[in-house]
């Protein structure tokens, strides 16, 4: 406590102090437009709570409107403030009220539905995020307007037999929608209808308002006390996408790679996370914690990054962040998406992305993904990359309030078993990059099948129930020839063949509640709920030959001089076995007071339960992970926020009695600014932070490797990040990074030392324009560059990588329901490494060099 009153002391109050002084001018003359704006929002806008009917005899059921106390929104934005539903003795009518005119929309029919998409427009209705309606007059079975992500809202109205005949008007108060039951059949609509009303965002937006990792709510990312920052769909499309980690180099804090288990390394904020006990990879939610398997990118709709301690959310985790990787859901309307990509060392990539209803109302609907990749590699493998994916996904409304999602993803994934390089001296060995020190034919072949559910209930309009389960198998098998010695004098590296069965089953289940309701003037958002996670981890064999070492020179290589063994033949070594119980309550309430000021308090509890069933030895930790949040908005469009959050991993080292030891802890403080800029097109980000990690294991005897929790790790650093669009077509997303990772204490490293893969420095910049009327509409260049600073290679700091700066770019052309585009990644061929792990011997990755990612798609 006195470590955070002094912290707040001497960083937060004198930033806070500055910036007060810098806006105060700002805050008061914006002080008198905001108070015109609020008595004029009081007296006009409104909502429609159970949407009675007006008409046949129902008058006196029609509400008088309420007042809208939601504080004044983004103005270039049309509101929707009230809703009016009323019967005529042809059918109905349905008024939307907004804060401008919206331009006017083209119309679609899908099935018996009228379905309209109004883009950059919001619902703006208090105590309510959506409105629906089941059977208002004979003929129209259900009529619902409700918002979509990107500033859009979707009126739909279905008919109960065939789509309704619709009349719309626009005039600069509204909209207003005549709706009169159809009398054709469902196979004599036409293809659909859509509605669509377009303002000043394009269609290639980088720029999402909301984010719910941060918050486990719907919540905008200006509301939210944390860094966050989104790399959205358009991104993945635009960069042409295939590994999860070449999209995060769009985003500051974080280095590295992400592969299946093998020692690469993937670190955030300087602090590197395993894959088992904190791996960082969330999937829509939930934790990956046996990375075992390929993060496929196929059904990928964002990537959310959150920075910082993170375990009052997901439970234990390393301070530096979660990254998670939100998947596509069914959509309401027809979609279809084939897309063929070839490129450089033998990449062919076929998917499809295929979507829609699946009755005559959208009520039920499905979604499917698929991909199958087929590549050489830069590296010296004899082994191709082959990997086949599949994702579907089924949706049912069951009822207004109900929806429940089935989900099923499967992975076979083939390719070569890379260690990458190692380091001689203080630095990486002086060799081309795609030599190998392992074998040519060494393979890893790993399965994976991911089931699940997602429920969702709303109550009423103020409480949400969410409940969620997913079951993981994955399968992991590997040969190679392991690197165990090295000697820096010759380049000798003494291998051992080897092979790997791993088995993992993880289940998991998620359950909150969700709140919306006001105390006086406050309005509070509150969350509450239990995950559950049961994880087994099962090492079938692992077997090392040492009677068949086999000596590679690195700088004069031979491989095939040793013949793989017969494994069959070979003693396993003691196997590990490993369970894992995990149970974790938590709390957290987001509360608006004022117009101007947000404070979220959060607090979990964690019960963790480690069992080496082969040893027959285990461990039970439990921890209290709080966090506190505070923001304050002198403007709509500017944020400035602190926050203090801990978080905590179980030790699975033992100490000298042979206990396990306590639990890794760290708290994190962070404070920030945000700022909607452009008409809140474009997002920028500036956050200072600060990260302590304690308790980490230290070797206090060599001998026997008994270790005690006395390390102590420090990451400090400012973070700057900038997405969104500057001019239609003009689209950017940009960051730099000043990181200061260091050990403050340890009983073997020296103090002061560098933690490993954590740049001082790194930038990165991508900016595509695509043209937008004339002879050449639809053509579009992309080109970016990245620079990532030297890096200590291992906590000892005995080697160091050098720093990169790579530049990438692209062309592009869409017409109509087409997209061809070409990439060149690595554009001048730099040599560079992506990646280390804390190791001499292995995960020192290097990057790929020049290559070039050809596509061609349509979608109708």
């Amino acid at each position: 406590m006195k470590r955070l009153i002094g912290w707040i002391t001497e960083t937060v109050c004198p930033l806070l102090v500055t910036w007060m002084m810098l806006l105060s001018a700002t805050a008061i003359a914006a002080e008198h437009r905001s108070t015109e704006l609020e008595e004029s929002s009081t007296k006009e806008a409104a909502t429609l709570f159970d949407l009675p009917l007006v008409g046949q005899g129902q008058e006196d059921l029609v509400p008088d409107s309420i007042p809208d106390l939601i504080p004044e929104l983004d103005s270039s934005i049309v509101q929707i403030t009230d809703i009016q539903l009323n019967v005529t003795p042809e059918g109905l009518t349905l008024r939307l009220q907004t804060t401008d005119e919206l331009p006017p929309p083209t119309t679609t029919i899908v099935g018996n539905a009228a379905i309209a998409d109004l883009d950059n427009a919001t619902l703006n209705l208090p105590d309510r995020d959506e409105v629906s309606v089941a059977s208002p007059v004979e003929g129209i079975a259900l009529i619902s307007v409700s918002p979509l992500p990107n500033n859009r809202v979707r009126i739909a109205i279905t008919g109960t037999s065939a789509p309704p005949a619709v009349n719309l008007e626009v005039d600069s108060t509204g909209l207003q929608l005549s709706a009169i039951p159809g009398t054709e059949t469902a196979e004599d609509a036409t293809d659909g209808i859509q509605i669509i009303v377009t303002g000043d965002q394009a269609e290639t937006d980088y720029f999402v308002p909301e984010a719910s990792t941060a918050t486990r709510t719907n919540t905008s990312i200006l509301d939210t006390p944390a860094s966050v920052q989104v790399i959205p769909s358009q991104i993945l499309e635009d960069q042409q996408i295939l590994r999860v980690d070449d999209a995060l180099q769009n985003v500051s804090g974080v280095v590295g790679s992400l592969d299946p288990f093998g020692g690469s390394a993937l670190t955030l904020r300087g602090f590197t996370a395993d894959s088992f006990t904190a791996g960082p990879i969330l999937r829509d939610g939930f934790r990956v914690y046996d990375n075992l398997g390929f993060q496929e990118t196929a059904n990928l709709e964002q990537i959310e990054v959150l920075r910082g301690p993170a375990s009052v959310l997901y439970g234990q985790g390393a301070p530096g962040g979660i990254i998670n990787l939100v998947t596509k859901q069914p959509l309401f309307e027809a979609f279809y998406d084939l897309q063929f990509q070839a490129g450089s060392f033998g990449l062919v990539r076929p998917s499809v992305d295929l979507s829609g209803p699946l009755t005559d109302d959208p009520s039920l609907r499905y979604r499917l993904n698929a991909a199958y990749q087929r590549e050489e590699g830069f590296r010296n493998f004899d082994t191709d990359v082959e990997r086949f994916f599949i994702a579907p996904v089924v949706s049912w409304d069951i009822t207004d309030r109900t929806t429940l999602s089935l989900l099923v993803e499967y992975l076979d994934d083939q390719s070569p078993f890379d260690l990458g390089l190692v380091a001689i001296g203080d630095g990486v060995v002086d060799v081309p990059f795609d030599r190998i020190t392992t074998e040519p034919d060494d393979r890893r072949h790993t399965r994976s099948l991911s089931v699940g559910y997602n429920l969702d209930h709303q109550f009423s309009d103020a409480w949400r129930l969410q409940n969620a389960l997913r079951y993981v198998h994955q399968d992991y098998h590997v040969e190679v020839f392991l690197p165990f010695i090295i000697d820096d004098t010759t380049g000798t590296i003494t291998r051992f063949p080897a092979e790997r069965r791993y088995y993992s089953d993880d289940f998991s289940v998620q359950t909150s509640f969700t709140g919306n309701f006001t105390t006086g003037p406050i309005e509070h958002t509150l969350l509450a709920g239990v995950d559950l996670n049961w994880n087994r981890f099962d090492e079938a064999f692992t077997r090392v030959a040492l009677a068949n070492p086999s000596p590679l020179d690195i700088f004069n290589p031979t491989y095939g001089l040793v013949p793989r063994p017969n494994f069959d033949e070979v003693e396993p070594l003691v196997p590990f076995d490993t369970e894992y119980d995990r149970v974790g309550v938590f709390f957290q309430d987001q509360l608006s007071i004022g117009n101007h000021v947000i404070l979220v308090g959060s607090l979990r509890y964690d019960s963790v339960n480690f069992r080496n069933t082969e040893e027959g030895t285990g461990q039970s930790n439990s921890a209290w992970s709080p966090r506190i949040g505070l923001i304050y908005q002198p403007l709509d469009t500017i944020s400035l926020y602190a926050s203090y959050a801990q978080s905590f991993t179980p030790n699975l080292v033992q100490g000298i009695d042979g206990d396990f030891l306590d639990p890794e802890s760290a708290e994190g403080f962070e404070i920030g600014l945000k700022t909607e800029l452009l008409s809140n097109r474009l997002l920028l980000t500036l956050a200072y932070f600060d990260i302590t990690k304690q308790n980490v294991a230290t070797v206090v005897d060599p001998l026997t490797g008994a270790s005690a929790a006395t390390g102590e790790q420090r990451s400090q650093g400012i973070e700057l990040d900038v997405s969104g669009e500057i001019l239609p077509g003009w689209n950017v997303i940009g960051f730099y990074a000043y990181t200061d990772a260091r050990v403050t204490e340890d009983n073997v490293i020296p103090v002061g030392n560098r933690l490993f893969n954590a740049p001082y420095h790194s930038a990165g910049l991508w900016t595509t324009y695509q043209i937008q009327a004339g002879d050449f509409e639809g053509l579009g260049f992309g080109i970016g560059v990245n620079y990532v600073g030297d890096r200590a290679g291992d906590l000892a700091n005995s080697f160091e990588v050098d720093d990169y700066f790579l530049t990438n770019a692209a062309i592009f052309y869409v017409r109509d329901r087409w997209r061809i585009g070409l990439n060149i990644n690595n554009l001048f061929d730099v040599n560079y490494i992506r990646s280390v792990s804390n190791s001499r011997r292995n995960g020192i990755v290097p990057g790929s060099p020049l290559s070039i990612v050809g596509s061609i798609s349509v979608q109708f």
